[in-house]
């Protein structure tokens, strides 16, 4: 509706200007930034991206594209949507920054769908799971991950719960 503000990371990182500082391109002049219900300094709050001392003064066209991944998402948590898509944001992550991205979604005030292989990380973050279980056909689950897999041997056995490949059907022209 019209009061949804979508937020995602793209794979293209284009929102990110080559030209700032990390500091410069996070914070846009602010020294306190809101992320979810909280303020916290802009400076910490990049340091929570493993972005601290010097490494906030880099230019942003210099980053590897590790540092353009952790610089993005600090980006998008702060961009002020009450929805966020973020796809395998775990990826590439290390565990400094995975427990930041953890915290800030543990923060955001709106709606987070997250697609991703990392269990743990799903564990920590998630209160509800859209799983696709079998052939078209898609779960609603009201808990976690480790609370859902319960449930799916509960429903299934343990033989029904076991991963099992997708099957597509072939593309004929």
């Amino acid at each position: 509706g019209p009061t949804v503000k979508l937020a995602f990371v793209d794979q293209s990182r284009e929102a990110l200007s080559a030209d700032k500082t990390v500091f410069d391109e996070i914070a846009e002049g602010r020294d306190i930034l809101v992320v979810g219900k909280y303020e916290t300094p802009a400076r910490a709050y990049i340091g929570r991206f493993n972005f601290k001392g010097a490494d906030q003064a880099k230019i942003v066209g210099q980053l590897s594209g590790g540092e353009r991944g952790r610089l993005h998402l600090a980006k998008t948590l702060i961009a002020g949507g009450n929805v966020l898509l973020l796809d395998e944001p775990s990826n590439d992550l290390d565990v400094e920054t995975l427990r930041a991205l953890e915290d800030a979604l543990l923060e955001f005030a709106g709606c987070v769908m997250v697609i991703s292989h990392d269990r743990w990380f799903l564990d920590r973050i998630a209160t509800h799971i859209l799983a696709a279980e079998g052939d078209s056909k898609w779960t609603f689950f009201d808990g976690n991950y480790q609370e859902y897999e319960a449930d799916k041997k509960k429903r299934l056995g343990e033989e029904g719960a076991k991963p099992k490949r997708i099957r597509y059907k072939p593309i004929s022209r």
